[in-house]
């Protein structure tokens, strides 16, 4: 039998695109920073054992933002090397934020509530922009 390095266990994550209505009709999206990193991100954490996908990002997205959400739908996943060299895969959800409140954490000290344009100028990573930028086009497909 052959193990494998720790180094390349893929660790699997979910997490959401959290939006909520405007009082002029539009949508604003949560994104955190995270102190410990000094970044800014869609809120997003590693999946618990046994726990499925969806649960992983209801979970994380209130641990992280406050809020409780309702599921629109699958949006996309992420793929990439973290900062511990190990393979990871982030599954995200649409979801609209239904209630809750924010409190500072050690681990996200912020949320900020932006239109898209300016959440795309905000985030750190190229791979969050480019998970927004396709639901970016398709809001522009809906609008028309």
């Amino acid at each position: 039998m052959q193990l494998r390095p720790a180094s390349a266990v893929e660790v699997r994550a979910a997490g959401g695109v959290v939006w909520r209505p405007t009082a002029t009709g539009g949508s604003v999206y949560a994104v955190v920073h995270r102190p410990a990193y000094d970044d800014w991100s869609l809120p997003k954490g590693k999946l618990a054992a046994g726990e499925s996908e969806l649960e992983g990002a209801l979970r994380e997205v209130e641990e992280e933002t406050g809020m409780s959400c309702r599921v629109d739908r699958p949006i996309g996943t992420t793929s990439y090397i973290d900062r511990k060299g190990r393979p990871k895969v982030v599954v995200y959800w649409l979801m609209q934020a239904t209630d809750g409140t924010f409190e500072p954490s050690e681990e996200v000290d912020e949320v900020r509530w932006l239109p898209l344009s300016d959440v795309l100028a905000l985030l750190t990573y190229p791979r969050d922009r480019t998970l927004l930028g396709a639901l970016g086009a398709e809001r522009l497909d809906l609008a028309r």
